[in-house]
């Protein structure tokens, strides 16, 4: 099977990658390596694949659109992983237009590459962001998210719409997977264990947002690879007389399907911080704070649809997935 995987450089892109590479796949990795964090770092998981000689990758920019056409044109890909994305709550109250750039019109790129290329299933990136305003928790599938709180919220659950209308117009078979919290080695410096994995190394002061009453449901990135691997060779059908007014807005009468991928047990943000204090054998220097703009106060996956269709079930828990993340960063920045 030949896979394009979109933001091959990123931390879930190159997990992902490296693990079809293993399974046997030949795999085209995209990424435009833009330096919104360490561009160093993205050059570092690329080169754990530059032994790998069913893996391929090309700089790119998924919001060109000519680059994107004549990509799918000459690869003639079976699948696309869709990863890339400018990502960041907060970063999209700063800068804006780099989610519409990035998240809708290298979203539509990519779905206008498969259609045109008879691509058999995308599976893209949304967010756990999608709910917003929703305070009932588990978070479902099976609930509205109409109301987000930040734009790359919202760019997200317009990347579900997208999907939805060519899933319904040309028949293309999409899969959404709503991320929550991911976490571990190679993972992203603009999130929090990592910004407090460093910050407490370097004895530098850590905020704790909403004084520390926050609820995050963590998930390992081996166990969000296996979900998106897995979910792959899941590809949805038509439903017949499936209904809007009786039907989840996570399946449709298209072949279209939305799941949660988490660990579905949320841990409090003062216990995560304490697991890194004890893994560190340090005591952070915490600065109390409020809550911040686009914050949530909880997330929590109902991963029950996703077990259905494919078993996933996380293996990694947090103390466990805190000591590889810790042991990793003093690895590779010592």
């Amino acid at each position: 099977m030949k896979y394009l995987v979109t933001g091959a450089a990123g931390f879930i892109g190159a997990a992902v990658s490296k693990k079809l590479v293993e399974l046997g796949h030949d795999v085209v990795g995209v990424d435009n390596i833009n330096d919104y964090y360490s561009v160093e770092l993205k050059h570092a998981r690329l080169k754990l694949l530059s032994d790998e000689e069913a893996f391929k990758f090309i700089e790119l920019d998924i919001a060109d659109r000519n680059l994107i056409e004549q990509l799918f044109a000459e690869q003639g890909f079976d699948k696309v992983i869709h990863l890339a994305a400018q990502a960041g709550v907060r970063y999209s109250l700063e800068n804006p237009h780099a989610y519409a750039e990035s998240n809708l019109t290298g979203h539509l790129n990519i779905l206008e590459g498969c259609r045109q290329n008879a691509v058999k299933h995308l599976v893209y990136a949304s967010s756990s962001s999608v709910y917003g305003l929703n305070e009932k928790t588990p978070f479902s599938t099976a609930d509205s998210v109409d109301h987000p709180i930040s734009l790359y919220a919202a760019t997200k659950k317009s990347n579900e719409l997208m999907s939805h209308s060519y899933s319904h117009l040309y028949d293309l078979p999409t899969t959404g997977l709503r991320f929550f919290t991911v976490y571990g080695p190679w993972g992203r410096p603009d999130m929090a264990p990592f910004i407090f994995t460093n910050k407490i190394l370097n004895g530098e002061p850590i905020n704790v947002n909403n004084n520390g009453d926050m609820w995050r449901d963590f998930t390992y990135i081996d166990d969000i690879v296996e979900g998106v691997v897995r979910i792959a060779d899941v590809i949805p059908d038509r439903r017949t007389g499936w209904k809007v007014e009786s039907g989840t807005p996570a399946s449709s009468s298209a072949p279209y399907s939305v799941y949660n991928i988490g660990h579905g047990s949320p841990i409090n943000l003062m216990d995560f911080i304490e697991a890194i204090e004890s893994e560190l054998g340090v005591t952070a220097n915490k600065n109390f704070r409020g809550m911040q703009p686009g914050d949530v106060y909880k997330t929590y996956a109902d991963t029950s649809d996703l077990f259905e269709a494919t078993g996933y079930k996380p293996q990694v828990d947090v103390k466990e997935g805190v000591k590889r993340l810790v042991d990793w960063y003093k690895d590779f920045y010592s």
